[in-house]
């Protein structure tokens, strides 16, 4: 069967081409040639165009009537042609028409871009906890309740059994792996994981709550439920990592370098007396306050550095200045701070990438992607873009209209990400060139700030 098939199409793949309307031939479909018709018997006709010897009755009547029976033969082959044609490309195609498709031959880029299964986090608190190098088991069930939110997008009909699916088996994880959860706490911590623990199993933001909550198909509660149960979840991975998973290469010790979590608060004054209008209400202000998290996890070297001219005060009174789709801070020219090497983590990988930059159409996306509206980013050095700037910063404002394809940025793995605002994100549109920076405060973790001389 196999091999007279392919004779038929070796066959077909040798016919002439058909010719359009204009005698061209046409690069779609091959002619079907019908068996050769016999010669007519035709009379001979000179070049002035009148029948000789024709009978008075004969004369233009019957020439039309032989025009038109040749212009209906001619359409109709045509017309017989192109049904073949189309009959053959059928047969041929139809019966196995995937038989050697291969889906790993699809370049990678495309299954970054166009999968519905990339995910990448589109605010900072999803992508700060999915940063977080915490129990195999915790993150098994914070991906069954990260799925639940990808669920709550669909319009109308919302699968909710799919959602109570989720639950169950993030339940059931719980259950069946309490040792590992709470062997993965420090000594030290673990009576706080363990108050964590039964507030995810029953508490009132737990996952029995989000049980009941889908079960009443009340999508507004499914979100607040679903919302108290990942901060916990988050909570928990936080004890579960006290520290960097990973070794720093020797020659990088030498820089400062933030060993898990920090916050930052940045305020930001009007240069020009105007006030800021917060979007939760209140009264207008002439400044703002922003919190930004910083992530040492992925980034221990930016972060750190980041977090060490925080303290000495580097950026209080620097001023800012809007550019396509940031805020920098205008201090690039000053000497504060380490050159540190770019730093990347790839998703997927235990450490980052130094001085090396991803190339997301291979499919390379990092754990902490630009991609997210109050990213906040080092600039690239003036002498190399191997190394980030000693202290110039920008908080990134990711707008899907100008993202590429599958909504990443275009400047997506080229710069060294190590936070995220999660305070204050409506303040950073407001902000125009002139406004400053009047204080910015560590916050929280400091004691995990590791400095040179303290190493």
């Amino acid at each position: 069967m196999a091999s007279s098939l392919r004779a038929f199409v070796i066959t077909c793949n040798q016919l002439p081409l058909s010719r359009g309307p204009r005698g061209r031939p046409s690069p779609l479909l091959p002619a079907i040639v019908p068996p050769p018709a016999p010669p007519r018997k035709r009379a001979r006709v000179p070049r002035s165009g009148v029948r000789a010897a024709a009978s008075p009755h004969h004369c233009p009547n019957a020439r039309s009537q032989e025009l038109l029976n040749l212009l209906h033969h001619g359409l109709r082959r045509r017309f017989d042609s192109a049904v073949a044609a189309i009959l053959i490309v059928a047969q041929i195609s139809l019966p196995l028409p995937f038989a050697n498709w291969n889906p790993w031959l699809i370049p990678s880029a495309n299954a970054v871009l166009y999968s519905p299964e990339t995910k990448i986090p589109r605010t900072g608190e999803l992508a700060l906890r999915r940063a977080i190098p915490a129990n195999a088991n915790m993150k098994a069930i914070q991906d069954s309740l990260e799925d639940i939110s990808y669920l709550l997008r669909i319009p109308q009909r919302k699968p909710y059994g799919s959602m109570e699916g989720d639950v169950k088996k993030a339940l059931k994880i719980a259950a069946e792996e309490k040792e590992s959860i709470l062997g993965s706490i420090p000594e030290q911590l673990r009576e706080k994981g363990s108050v964590l623990y039964a507030s995810l199993l029953n508490g009132k933001g737990g996952l029995q709550n989000l049980l009941e909550a889908i079960k009443e198909k009340d999508p507004d509660k499914v979100s607040i439920g679903l919302a108290s149960s990942l901060n916990t979840v988050a909570e928990l991975e936080l004890l579960q990592a006290p520290g960097l998973s990973f070794l720093l290469p020797e020659q990088y010790l030498k820089y400062p370098r933030l060993t898990g979590r920090a916050v930052v608060e940045v305020t930001i004054e009007r240069g020009d007396g105007s006030t800021f209008f917060p979007s939760a209400g209140g009264e207008p202000k002439s400044f703002a306050s922003i919190q930004v998290v910083l992530d040492g996890y992925s980034a221990p070297l930016t972060a750190g550095n980041f977090a060490k001219l925080v303290t000495d005060g580097a950026y209080d009174g620097v001023r800012l200045k809007y550019a396509n789709q940031a805020v920098l801070s205008d201090n690039e020219i000053e000497k504060y701070g380490y050159s540190v090497p770019l730093e990347i983590m790839p998703s997927g990988q235990f450490e980052p990438l130094y001085k090396t930059t991803l190339n997301v159409q291979d499919g390379e996306l990092p754990v902490l992607p630009l991609s997210v509206y109050g990213a906040v980013a080092m600039a690239h050095s003036m002498d190399s873009d191997e190394y980030s700037s000693p202290s110039q910063f920008f908080f990134y404002l990711y707008d899907k209209r100008n993202a590429g394809l599958g909504g990443l940025s275009f400047d997506e793995g080229q710069f060294s990400v190590f936070g995220y605002t999660t305070v204050g994100r409506e303040i950073l549109p407001q902000i125009k060139t002139g406004d400053f920076i009047s204080s910015a405060k560590l916050v929280q973790g400091r004691d995990r700030l590791i400095l040179p001389d303290e190493s």
